[in-house]
């Protein structure tokens, strides 16, 4: 790639994707008031920030400055994952009225099964490692391409699962702007409720075309 278009591709702006649902939609599970704040400002302040350090990052290429690119390099990724898990996130929910919490179905499923029992095996196994996160963080279900398999595991902050070499199918976001305001301390009780409002259909989706990539 040509030095002049890294730096014009670098300088496009991400934007804050539209919800595929109204802020009061996923009540009483999550709050309208934590998904205004979630989601408009949290989720748009790594929009925000991400566009800056990749402007910030294309002038010091351009001044072919390597200490000021490599430093601003830490700030990308924390960005850019916020942006990449909330993206994720969102759409990874949805309302009961449109089938968030309706338990898998097709290929999925079947995949599920063989790799986990049942699908509350699975919640069983998964719901610990969210809760057991120490400080902030997310835990996923993510497809291992290289072994056709999927796997729990946990990422600290905003680390991209990416970064572990698996495919994102679903995450649940533990960091305390997800649930402190309506379920306080007890990380366990949010992590208990949000299986009402995971969106498998959604997730399926994710693993058709993490399969065919």
């Amino acid at each position: 790639m040509q030095q002049g278009t890294m730096q014009q591709n670098a300088q496009q702006q991400y934007q804050l994707p539209a919800l595929p649902y109204a802020l009061n939609a996923l009540v009483p599970v999550i709050s309208e008031e934590i998904m205004n704040l979630h989601y408009n400002k949290h989720h748009q302040g790594y929009v925000n920030n991400l566009n800056q350090a990749l402007a910030q990052y294309a002038e010091a290429q351009q001044k072919q400055d390597l200490q000021a690119m490599t430093a601003l390099l830490a700030a990308i990724k924390f960005n850019g994952g916020g942006h990449l898990n909330h993206s994720i996130f969102w759409t990874n929910l949805a309302p009961e009225s449109q089938g968030g919490g309706a338990p898998p179905e097709g290929e999925f499923a079947t995949a599920l099964n063989q790799s986990f029992g049942t699908l509350q095996n699975f919640i069983d196994q998964f719901s610990p490692k969210a809760v057991a996160i120490q400080g902030s963080g997310w835990c996923w279900l993510g497809y291992n391409k290289a072994r056709n398999t999927l796997e729990i595991t946990t990422c600290d902050n905003q680390d991209p699962l990416s970064t572990k070499g698996l495919i994102p199918l679903l995450g649940v976001d533990v960091w305390e702007h997800a649930y402190y305001l309506q379920y306080k301390n007890v990380r366990a009780d949010y992590v208990k409720a949000i299986w009402k409002i995971i969106n498998w259909k959604n997730v399926a989706e994710r693993y058709q075309k993490a399969k065919a990539k």
